[in-house]
């Protein structure tokens, strides 16, 4: 029986074999405990699958693609039926997971958000070799002082690296998506600013960026009631842009915050 994407879930299958080869020539798979997210009709499972993980972990929402995915590769998967959102990532295995998958882009962010804000010190991925709208991809990977760079892009550096993989023409997915993709590789830090509580870089970025075209002189002193002592020290110019503000600010910023919270 055919299988029809769902719009609703943001279901566009990559089916271009260059670019099924070149994700999973990437990085080594042979003996690694794999997770992939969003399978969909199984394209790239086939392809890890060639590649000999130790064990195979996808995550699929859609329950007919779960079935599908069940009937076709039997027990050389295992299948999780849930949201991605719903699956506490730090329970899967007690070995770090190469992480593959092609996100469903209306919850994209939202994924790798919730990933880097749960992270603990000990890192449950070995790497995330993962897709996104080309729009969202640059944002990402943007550098301070462009108009890309944002809270995102904040996020992302604070414990990871990120490099490029592959531009992806709507061509290679079926059914054909509007935009253009992107595939990034994210690998941990060796060593990252600490932040007590990652909701306070949130709480900063947001209120940063919230008003972005704006000088920072009014986020400054909506967060703290010493700004001017806080610019001194940090050397900020609060005649400044929230692009201007390199990653490390922002840290250092939440810093101040929470020794300000207590």
């Amino acid at each position: 029986m055919p299988f029809y994407p769902k719009k609703s879930l943001g279901q566009n299958f990559l089916i271009d074999e260059t670019v099924l080869n070149k994700i999973v020539d990437f990085s080594k798979i042979e003996n690694q405990e794999v997770l992939e997210i969003g399978p969909g009709t199984g394209n790239l499972t086939e392809k890890i699958l060639l590649k000999k993980p130790s064990k195979f972990y996808v995550i699929e929402k859609d329950n007919n693609l779960s079935t599908l995915l069940q009937n076709k590769f039997g027990n050389h998967i295992n299948i999780i039926n849930k949201d991605v959102l719903d699956v506490n990532e730090n329970t899967l295995s007690e070995n770090k997971l190469l992480v593959i998958g092609n996100l469903p882009y209306n919850i994209s962010t939202e994924i790798l958000s919730k990933w880097i804000l749960n992270l603990k010190n000990n890192f449950w991925f070995s790497n995330l070799i993962l897709m996104f709208q080309k729009e969202v991809a640059d944002r990402i990977i943007s550098n301070f002082n462009n108009s890309n760079y944002g809270r995102l892009s904040i996020l992302v550096n604070w414990k990871l690296n990120v490099s490029k993989i592959v531009d992806v023409d709507p061509k290679c997915f079926y059914p054909i998506p509007k935009v253009e993709s992107t595939v990034l590789n994210f690998f941990p830090k060796p060593s990252f600013f600490e932040i007590k509580d990652p909701k306070n870089l949130e709480l900063i970025t947001r209120t940063f960026f919230s008003e972005r075209r704006k000088m920072i002189k009014k986020p400054l002193n909506k967060l703290f009631s010493n700004a001017s002592e806080i610019c001194k020290k940090l050397n900020i110019d609060n005649n400044l842009r929230p692009q201007n503000l390199e990653p490390e600010m922002y840290y250092n910023l939440t810093r101040e915050l929470e020794k300000l919270r207590g």
